[in-house]
């Protein structure tokens, strides 16, 4: 159920595998998307299921509707009229978790520990493009966060050998982000977009970054669009105490 976690001055970070739910096939076992045709009940209980493992109230998890943008919403409680549109969340409220959906995407959670201020992004190649890794930090150094403080943990996402892509699509992506460009395993072009936002990171100061070495598309423990199309949603979760 819950894959990888890690704990850093009272910040917390979590990233969640299928296991451990009750979605019926495609989206076996522990879908935690709400958009993506799975029964509306069953996504509800496999968010409360993973809450409990966490040790959080489901009712004090953040979600928020994304768009593969760079919009960056601060939240100082749960929402009470629905989630914006956003790819980015900001908080400084202590004990309220802000959770990110992937299924190859990289899921990006931040926290500067001493400000108490904690961010989750979601990192597609569209949204990495478009910055909004930049945008989360920049949010929470508008909350009194100090980049050179601040702890990252990136999850499990679709790896540069795997993400295929046509060349002039690479070669757009590889114009903004260097880093990003990538070959795949059998020699055609490809993006690498952990790569890409890795080095963000590091351009913006954030030193604490850990990387999951898990590719979506080769573990069948996770959920990959690419992979499977109808499939299901992983979470990160990222909350101070």
């Amino acid at each position: 159920m819950i894959g990888q976690r890690d704990t850093v001055n009272g910040a917390h970070f979590a990233f969640t595998d299928r296991w451990g739910g009750v979605s019926a096939v495609p989206y076996e076992e522990l879908n935690l998307g709400g958009a993506v045709g799975d029964d509306p009940g069953a996504v509800r209980t496999n968010r409360e299921l993973a809450a409990g493992a966490l040790g959080l109230e489901p009712d004090r998890v953040v979600w928020m509707n994304q768009v593969h943008g760079r919009e960056v919403a601060r939240v100082d409680g749960p929402w009470t009229a629905g989630a914006p549109e956003a790819d980015g969340l900001v908080t400084a409220a202590r004990g309220l978790a802000l959770a990110v959906l992937t299924a190859d995407c990289v899921p990006v959670l931040l926290a500067d520990p001493v400000a108490k201020v904690a961010a989750a992004a979601h990192a597609g190649r569209p949204g990495m493009v478009a910055g909004i890794v930049p945008a989360a930090v920049d949010a929470m150094v508008s909350l009194g966060a100090e980049p050179a403080r601040i702890v990252a943990r990136t999850g499990p996402a679709v790896c540069g050998r795997c993400y295929e892509v046509p060349e002039e699509m690479r070669a757009e992506v590889a114009a903004v982000e260097p880093a990003a460009h990538a070959e795949t395993s059998w020699g055609t072009p490809a993006v690498d977009v952990s790569a890409g936002v890795y080095a963000q990171l590091e351009r913006l100061g954030v030193r604490d970054r850990r990387q999951s070495p898990v590719c979506t598309r080769e573990s069948r423990d996770h959920y990959s669009y690419r992979r499977d199309r109808t499939t299901g949603r992983l979470a990160g979760y990222v909350w101070l105490d």
